[in-house]
């Protein structure tokens, strides 16, 4: 008998991890004709609505750490949606190809912001959405994204950036900036400089925008990706992974989304 139990209680304890399993979707979706392609990852063991959270990718494009980050965020309880800032999911593997995708797309922030809007819609779509507490997370170009929709006044309730660029070619200005800002950057950061750091808090001093900056002291570019190291030594780029501040700048993403979301 107490073995039948046992088995029972078993089945219902594998039943139930099978019922709280994360879903996820490839989506394709478009934006003034072309094609994107996103990818979204909710549980579907919540009922009823739920915060959305926008994943920016890194230069890189659209790949699988993106997507990884919009798992955890599902995880977490969000709904989550990896967009697409390139156009047809396209993704660089060498540093001179991402560099030139990245570009393009910062050259023409009209263009950028008409894809995360396309993105932030298709977000809303969704039916565990609520479309009235949305926020996004952005990587290294997808943080320099980020903070220039926030410029911009995109309708977000918080953006956080993990070693995105800071400077812009359109500073804030009072009353311009909406969300709340979180900026998690690396000290010892050769693609985002102190002078950069120093000039973004200015900015957004300057612009009364209730924003938060942590730096961590001895930690390089890419310090959120298990892949950074790797890369950096295969390129020749000052990339490194650093497993405690990307255990820390999560954990403080996720207070401030628990605040916002209140």
């Amino acid at each position: 008998m107490k073995r039948m139990i046992s088995l029972v209680m078993g089945l219902l304890l594998v039943s139930s991890f099978a019922s709280a399993a994360i879903k996820t979707e490839t989506v394709t979706y478009r934006d003034n004709g072309t094609q994107m392609k996103g990818y979204v990852a909710y549980d579907d063991s919540i009922e009823g609505e739920r915060p959305g959270v926008l994943v920016v990718h890194e230069w890189w494009g659209h790949n699988d750490y993106s997507r990884e980050r919009a798992r955890m965020l599902a995880k977490e309880g969000y709904v989550a949606f990896a967009l697409d800032m390139y156009g047809d999911g396209k993704t660089a593997d060498h540093p001179d190809t991402a560099g030139k995708f990245a570009g393009e797309v910062r050259k023409n922030m009209d263009v950028a912001e008409s894809r995360f809007l396309a993105a932030l819609q298709q977000l809303k779509k969704y039916p565990m959405t609520d479309a009235d507490e949305i926020a996004a997370i952005g990587y290294c170009f997808g943080g320099g994204v980020l903070l220039e929709m926030a410029r911009r006044g995109v309708d977000l309730e918080g953006v956080a950036s993990f070693h995105g660029m800071l400077g812009t070619n359109s500073p804030a200005s009072k009353g311009d900036v909406e969300a709340q800002i979180r900026v998690y950057t690396g000290e010892a950061d050769l693609m985002v400089k102190a002078e950069d750091v120093e000039a973004f808090k200015k900015e957004m001093d300057a612009a009364d925008v209730d924003y938060k900056l942590i730096s961590y002291p001895g930690v390089k570019h890419g310090f959120t990706n298990p892949d950074a190291t790797e890369s950096g030594k295969k390129f020749g780029l000052p990339l490194a992974y650093d497993e405690a501040a990307d255990k820390d700048s999560w954990g403080d993403m996720l207070e401030f989304f628990e605040q916002i979301f209140d």
